[in-house]
């Protein structure tokens, strides 16, 4: 058994750098633990191995009495000081015993120490370790990966990936990686540190590649102005394996926001698309104005006819039949992602569809402004230009009003006594 021990120890320090000592405590402790529940039940015991040669041996702590009561606690004084000269009444002596005597629960519980004790070790090396970079970049080396049957009948089986980070394992599962990136055993990739393995089984770090915080990391990793401070990541939408929209903000006014992340002919912002493996990423200039940053998170598309319907949340605009494509994206999911990254509903229209739905919200407020006999067309078209579409509209306006919005004192008055009858006629009251 010593040489196993010996062959053990020499192998976790080396391999796992666990201190020897520590190691002989924990097997050390463990025996003695398991033979006191075995056939040494009550007895004091003490276990020691040489951590040069991994000899154990094994000692019972017994009592000095000069009266013995219990041969598996006690010892006769006589008998302790042929052991020790030393030895006196009240006091404690160690009598070896041959260590085979503590039985096969002990050499299991030897075992299951070193099991434990390696698992525990690196938990609280990991934790020592890895607690500061959660939430951070780290790399490793694909070692394995692992293959599961599909959850449906017909699907496609899934992988999760086992990397090699330092001297611990990290996991990558596959609803963490990239859509439609493949790995290969050997790669180096790197990976957000999502969190520590909690449970005793779980591989010891959880990464992810999916997350938008893994391309805020890469973005601070790679352009010194975020990391820095001066420029500031405000907003961020990411649809993995298809396209990532950050808008970006300087709180110096010398430094364009965008110039820095993109970098020189575009090669900072390539890095990082590459380590996306191809994905989109739009860098976008954050604006406080919600029309300006609108035209910002869709250029080069230019939006047309913009109106914000505040209490519904919702922005409708068009644009021309050649940008809508590139506007709506793949499945809708640019959209969508514009949507979500100025946190308003969207409503697109192509040019010409909105400019026909405009044309008929004006012909159906002359319609309802018609109903102003003895008011000409011109006047008419005038009150849509200020905003007012219906009779009801003119209820509380002034001829003041109508003054300062560009009508003639005539048309003006025209108008108001013209309202003033038909509100009396229909006995609706004036405000």
């Amino acid at each position: 058994m010593s040489q196993q021990i010996l062959a053990v120890l020499e192998y976790l320090e080396k391999e796992k750098g666990i201190p020897r000592a520590e190691m002989i405590r924990t097997i050390s402790d463990a025996i003695v633990l398991a033979a006191q529940r075995g056939i040494n039940a009550g007895q004091k015991l003490e276990v020691e191995i040489n951590p040069r040669t991994g000899a154990l041996k094994a000692f019972a702590v017994l009592d000095v009495v000069d009266s013995v009561g219990d041969t598996r606690k006690e010892i006769h004084i006589s008998k302790a000081r042929g052991l020790d000269p030393q030895a006196h009444i009240g006091g404690t002596i160690r009598q070896a015993i041959d260590p085979s005597f503590l039985g096969r629960i002990a050499a299991q519980a030897a075992r299951q120490a070193i099991t434990d004790g390696v698992r525990d070790f690196e938990r609280t090396r990991v934790c020592s370790e890895f607690e500061s970079h959660v939430g951070k970049i780290v790399s490793g080396i694909v070692r394995r990966k692992e293959v599961y049957e599909a959850k449906v009948p017909g699907g496609r089986p899934f992988v999760d990936y086992i990397l090699e980070v330092g001297k611990v394992e990290g996991l990558l599962a596959q609803r963490e990686m990239i859509p439609g990136e493949e790995l290969r055993i050997g790669d180096s990739v790197r990976a957000l540190l999502l969190s520590l393995g909690e449970r005793p089984n779980d591989p010891a770090l959880i990464l992810s590649r999916s997350i938008p915080r893994f391309v805020t990391a890469l973005l601070q990793l790679e352009i010194s102005e975020l990391s820095d401070g001066s420029v500031e990541i405000v907003r961020m939408v990411r649809e993995a394996g298809y396209r990532t929209k950050v808008a970006v903000a300087s709180k110096d006014p010398h430094i364009d926001p965008v110039g820095a992340c993109v970098g020189s002919r575009g090669m900072r912002i390539k890095a990082i698309i590459k380590e996306l493996s191809g994905e989109k990423l739009d860098i976008i200039r954050y604006r406080e104005d919600l029309t300006k940053f609108l035209a910002e998170a869709l250029w080069p598309a230019i939006p047309q006819n913009v109106e914000i319907n505040e209490k519904e949340q919702r922005i409708r605009f068009a644009v021309t039949e050649d940008d809508l494509p590139q506007v709506i994206g793949k499945r809708g999911m640019n959209a969508r992602l514009t949507s979500r990254l100025l946190n308003w509903r969207l409503d697109i229209d192509t040019l010409n569809d909105s400019q026909a739905k405009f044309d008929a919200r004006l012909q159906q407020a002359a319609a309802d402004l018609g109903v102003l006999a003895g008011v000409n067309a011109a006047v008419i078209s005038q009150l849509i230009g200020i905003g007012i579409t219906s009779a009801e509209a003119l209820n509380g306006v002034t001829v003041g009003d109508l003054v300062d919005a560009g009508l003639t004192m005539e048309d003006a008055v025209v108008v108001t006594d013209t309202f003033k009858r038909l509100a009396k006629m229909n006995g609706v009251s004036e405000s």
